[in-house]
């Protein structure tokens, strides 16, 4: 675990950068403490817990889809939210990556219960373009384990270098969501499954190729909280409900 404020600031090693130019994300081994995903993970399942004429319109959401879907932006409306997106070990690594200060543009809480569905192949950049390119996700792991058999993301080294790839329909709905879209024009026998344990922290770059697959577990959830930044001289085009920035400070 980093502690002390220089290590915060700078929480990558020279090695760790050098994986993540080549290969398109690193990992953070035990970024985030046991302690406050725990607190987030109770905070964000009593919001959803709420009866739903008593839940916010911003986390409003169907009885079937309650806790199977994703929880759009709640850095926009929810302060526990905002803070968990503010991590100082999360504002140190982008800087490093960046070379710049970076605000964040989305956040989403996965809840992805036993049996939901997973995501078909993508490249984050399809869906938020930015200019200048230059946003990174960051996923926090806040289950016990994530692996192949609750549904942890695959990506594809090194295919945040082929450039935007073109897009199309969802070939398997019986794995992935309907409506999103999948990458195309490549091969996707090439995926790693990305196993992380509670805490870890993923950084990946917005033209990597990462997908997920079902969550196949009988009683394992696999949550995480995953925000999308640019650098702070970036911003967001064609998409007017993620103009806003928000700073890490």
């Amino acid at each position: 675990m980093l502690t002390t404020q220089s290590e915060l600031l700078k929480p990558l090693s020279n090695e760790q950068l050098e994986q993540y130019h080549k290969d398109g994300f690193v990992i953070i081994k035990k970024g985030c403490s046991a302690d406050l995903i725990d607190a987030f993970n109770r905070h964000i399942y009593e919001l959803r817990s709420t009866p739903l004429d008593e839940t916010p319109d911003w986390a409003r959401t169907s009885e079937k889809a309650r806790y199977s879907t994703r929880l759009f932006n709640p850095h926009q409306h929810d302060s526990f939210s905002r803070q968990v997106m503010k991590l100082p070990i999360v504002r140190g690594a982008l800087a490093q990556v960046m070379k710049k200060e970076a605000v964040c543009v989305q956040s989403m809480f996965f809840y992805k219960e036993p049996g939901s569905p997973g995501q078909a192949a993508h490249q984050d950049y399809y869906y938020i373009k930015n200019d200048p390119m230059t946003m990174v996700a960051a996923w926090i792991a806040m289950e016990e384990q994530v692996d192949v058999q609750n549904g942890c993301l695959w990506v594809i080294p090194g295919t945040h270098k082929l450039g935007l790839l073109p897009h199309g329909k969802v070939k398997n709905i019986d794995e992935h969501e309907e409506w999103t879209d999948e990458t195309e024009g490549i091969d996707l026998n090439q995926q790693i499954p990305v196993i992380m344990e509670k805490g870890d922290i993923l950084f990946f770059h917005e033209l990597l190729i990462h997908s997920s697959n079902r969550n196949r577990s009988t009683d394992r959830w696999r949550r995480s909280y995953v925000c999308h930044y640019i650098r702070e001289d970036s911003a967001v085009t064609l998409r007017e409900d993620l103009r806003e920035k928000y700073a890490l400070i």
